[in-house]
């Protein structure tokens, strides 16, 4: 994880008017919006966090006002002060990793049998992996819903972790992308490990 692109938006049109920022937005490779927050941005708050888009930006609103902001992450409250800015990006530095962390995937080509919900032996390849699913590939079709349960041992890993997976979606050509509906506490432990392992992530210039 690259140092998060940030956008500011301001209502009184600086530093980025709304408009000019939203179009931005819409490239989907920013990480962290800053909202001057006025009276009028409730209808911008709801541009920005509208349905169907796949990547959610952190929203910090700096406010005047002490009440919630919707759809806003983190309030900074006015006036701003040196102590308060720097607690306000640290909670959005941690949502940013958790989210990076959640959504990240790690690529992996380990074969391994799986059983079906028939009970049936299958061969699949572990595409990729992350902290809530993973891609497979494999000669069978599988349709959305589908169970499998097998064992996987993570490159570095002491032993196999026991994986339960569901099927979300499939192709034609043999890719399927799985959520994971169990994985014994023990090694859902060794999942995280690794995959924080295998996290580069930048840390910011300066000290939050």
């Amino acid at each position: 994880m690259t140092w998060p692109a940030c956008t500011e938006i301001s209502q009184r049109g600086w530093p980025l008017p709304p408009q000019l920022a939203l179009d931005h937005l819409s490239a989907g490779s920013t990480d962290l919006i800053i909202v001057d927050w006025e009276d009028d941005s409730v209808d911008l708050m709801q541009r920005i966090q509208k349905p169907g888009s796949c990547h959610k930006p952190t929203v910090v609103a700096v406010s005047s006002q002490d009440l919630p902001v919707p759809g806003a992450h983190v309030v900074l409250r006015k006036p701003v002060t040196e102590a308060s800015g720097a607690m306000s990006l640290k909670a959005a530095y941690t949502r940013m990793l958790y989210d990076y962390r959640r959504h990240a995937r790690y690529a992996l080509m380990s074969s391994v049998r799986a059983i079906d919900g028939n009970e049936q032996s299958v061969d699949v390849i572990i595409t990729n992996i992350g902290d809530g699913g993973m891609g497979l590939s494999s000669k069978e079709e599988f349709a959305i819903g589908d169970v499998l349960r097998f064992r996987l041992l993570l490159p570095g890993t002491a032993r196999p972790i026991y994986i339960e997976a569901r099927v979300q979606w499939s192709r034609d050509y043999g890719a399927a992308g799985c959520e994971f509906l169990r994985i014994p506490p023990v090694d859902l432990n060794i999942l995280h490990d690794w995959l924080k392992s295998k996290a580069q992530i930048k840390k910011p210039l300066v000290q939050i």
